[in-house]
């Protein structure tokens, strides 16, 4: 498993690199000072789990997880104990508070070997699969959300909402920017305003101009002009 530590601390650095090598699992490809390193980082390697600090020099952790495309697991390691309700609430694996007692870092590792998600087959490397998970933060609210669990995105303007469950945040990239991400055999433009999960349809009627009307299992109705229909009615057909 890649691992890649953010802190910096480089006494903390080399604690925690000690109390990772019985842990052989583990494999320590990188370690980063301040949030711009760790976020180049972890775009580049795509580690499975990251150890990260919550203050750094430039930022934070939740800073961190709000600009990657890809989440890895992450195991937060700080002296400070404010910050665990929020850190839970972005499903953090564990929390740990330092000096890092090696029976919990024990404990929290096992959790890795039990959580994590299969590699995805190289010709879907390019999209993130339905149990990756994205960091979403709006406002005081985090949130760290698989994708398949997302029943559609909507444009509003340069930024995007999205509905899973009973929220409805927003994030600043645009739609068109999110759909390149995105598996298209299981989200799908329907129109200029909206991208679907294909899991959450519960309905689709004829509708006038050759289009569809579809509606989604949370009671939404959405549009389908003809063009795009065609492409539906193609894809999910036998």
């Amino acid at each position: 498993m890649k691992a890649i530590i953010v802190e910096d601390s480089r006494l903390a650095r080399n604690e925690l690199r000690e109390l990772l090598k019985p842990h052989k699992h583990i494999n320590l490809i990188a370690e980063a000072q301040n949030c711009e390193e760790a976020i180049s980082l972890i775009s580049e390697e795509q580690p499975d789990l990251v150890f990260l600090d919550i203050n750094l020099p430039d930022g934070n952790g939740f800073d961190i997880l709000e600009k990657l495309d890809l989440t890895p697991q992450i195991i937060f390691t700080t002296a400070y104990d404010e910050y665990a309700i929020q850190a839970f609430e972005v499903n953090a694996l564990d929390y740990l508070l330092k000096p890092i007692n090696p029976q919990k870092l024990k404990r929290a590792l096992d959790k890795t070997l039990r959580e994590t998600p299969p590699t995805p087959s190289s010709d879907s490397i390019n999209y993130l699969d339905s149990n990756n998970k994205i960091f979403i933060k709006d406002g005081e609210r985090c949130w760290l959300i698989e994708i398949g669990k997302i029943r559609y995105f909507e444009n509003c303007g340069n930024h995007a909402q999205v509905f899973f469950d009973d929220s409805k945040p927003f994030i600043y990239k645009s739609l068109a920017k999110i759909e390149q991400r995105l598996n298209p055999e299981i989200f799908f433009r329907v129109n200029r305003q909206q991208i679907i999960n294909l899991n959450f349809i519960k309905d689709i009627e004829s509708w006038i101009n050759s289009g569809l009307l579809i509606t989604m299992t949370d009671g939404k109705e959405i549009e389908v002009a003809r063009r795009p229909a065609t492409r539906l009615r193609e894809m999910l057909s036998l």
